[in-house]
């Protein structure tokens, strides 16, 4: 597992957690509110980390062939 799917699966899981507390509606409105804002903080790391990943992916995909790894003919 690469560090950046750990990074994503960690915020998921962070997103999940805060997801089941509203559920349960087991908090007040006033931690509703930060659990929701805190939801969009994470929601907003994960849209960095995949675009991250992704800015990596088409940098690999462009870049020369490692010693080795040269088209066959």
């Amino acid at each position: 597992m690469t560090i950046a799917t750990e990074t994503l699966d960690a915020l998921v899981g962070e997103l999940q957690a805060a997801a089941a507390r509203l559920r349960r509606g087991q908090i007040d409105a006033e931690e509703a509110s930060a659990v929701v804002e805190h939801c969009a903080d994470l929601a907003t790391r994960v849209a960095n980390e995949l675009d991250s990943v992704q800015r990596a992916a088409r940098a690999e995909a462009h870049a020369e062939p490692r010693p080795g790894q040269g088209e066959l003919l």
